[in-house]
């Protein structure tokens, strides 16, 4: 397994987000839209909370998420060696599968993987009034996931 993960959300702008992932082998950095995937956060949540409660299947999901023009996958896929997360980008909203390029990946815990979202949500959730959040991504916190990934984290300590 490769070395910790860590997960960085910086507080969105105009409709935009910055995210990066980086473990000890690789890192990757780009920027996110709020827009077509409005709910793209609750729904990682969604994901995040569903790999510590064992409810995610073996073929895993997949969050999608874009740039405009970019397109990206963010793939959880559970096994017996732990979850891969991996960060596919696509040139365009068409995603053909022959056009996209493997940016990220990192094999580990689901509890670790988790516990890394769980620091930048926790920021982000901590900072969404000070940061006008809702304002400044055009949509509000996801605040019911978050409190269910939080409480999914709680049970598993």
């Amino acid at each position: 397994m490769s070395s910790n993960l860590e997960v960085s959300f910086n507080s969105p702008q105009c409709g935009w987000m910055s995210v990066g992932f980086k473990n000890g082998t690789s890192e990757f950095h780009t920027t996110t839209a709020h827009a077509p995937h409005a709910n793209a956060l609750g729904e990682l949540l969604d994901i995040l909370t569903s790999l510590l409660d064992g409810s995610l299947s073996q073929a895993g999901l997949v969050l999608h998420w874009n740039r405009d023009p970019q397109e990206y996958d963010l793939r959880f896929l559970p096994d017996a060696s732990g979850v891969h997360f991996e960060v596919y980008e696509y040139p365009d909203e068409d995603r053909e599968a022959a056009d996209r390029e493997l940016v990220f990946s990192h094999t580990g815990d689901a509890r670790d993987i988790c516990n890394a979202f769980a620091e930048t949500f926790a920021r982000l959730y901590e900072d969404r009034n000070t940061d006008d959040f809702e304002f400044n991504w055009h949509q509000p916190f996801p605040v019911s996931a978050y409190e269910r990934f939080k409480a999914a984290i709680a049970n598993r300590a």
